[in-house]
């Protein structure tokens, strides 16, 4: 075979026998895991486009999917209370700060997921000082992610924002 824009050239084709990469595209490409043919290489230079993010249900990258936007947060404010952040399912990210302003070894001021029957401490602060906060919770049917500030001497401030639905859906910023 001769590549018709270098005449004397020959495109050279190569086999690649990987279990990893063949289950990989079985994976990432459903409609040829059937196939049965085997993965080829080629010297040929082929241009990529990367449909990749308009195949996940989005047209921008990762980073700007998750933006804060004015219609799309939840703002909080937990100041010696319990409050519920998010009793929703799916995908949410959490920004703020927490400020504590006495440490002490009994309380401390944190994040909880409970189901209704249990719960579970994800995050706990207790030392003197600031620190920011911006992590990714799923949020399954039944489950509720709450802050609790036992005292006016712990205070968390910061937003909530659906980043996917339960089912991995991208949620873009309101206005967008």
């Amino acid at each position: 075979m001769i590549d018709s824009s270098s005449p004397n050239q020959p495109i050279q084709n190569y086999e690649i026998v990987n279990p990893g990469l063949e289950t990989q595209v079985a994976s990432l490409l459903p409609s040829v895991a059937g196939y049965g043919g085997n993965l080829r290489s080629t010297n040929t230079i082929i241009p990529i486009v990367d449909l990749t993010a308009a195949a996940e249900g989005s047209n921008v990258p990762e980073s700007l999917q998750q933006a804060q936007a004015f219609g799309s947060q939840t703002a909080f404010d937990a100041f010696g209370t319990t409050t519920t952040l998010v009793n929703t399912t799916g995908f949410w990210r959490v920004t703020g700060v927490v400020y504590v302003g006495a440490a002490s070894t009994t309380q401390s001021c944190n994040f909880v997921l409970s189901d209704g029957l249990s719960t579970k401490q994800i995050y706990a602060y207790s030392a003197i000082g600031e620190s920011t906060i911006d992590f990714i919770v799923f949020m399954d049917s039944g489950e509720t992610l709450t802050t609790t500030s036992p005292n006016n001497n712990f205070r968390f401030r910061g937003s909530v924002r659906q980043i996917a639905t339960k089912d991995g859906t991208l949620v873009t910023p309101s206005g967008f």
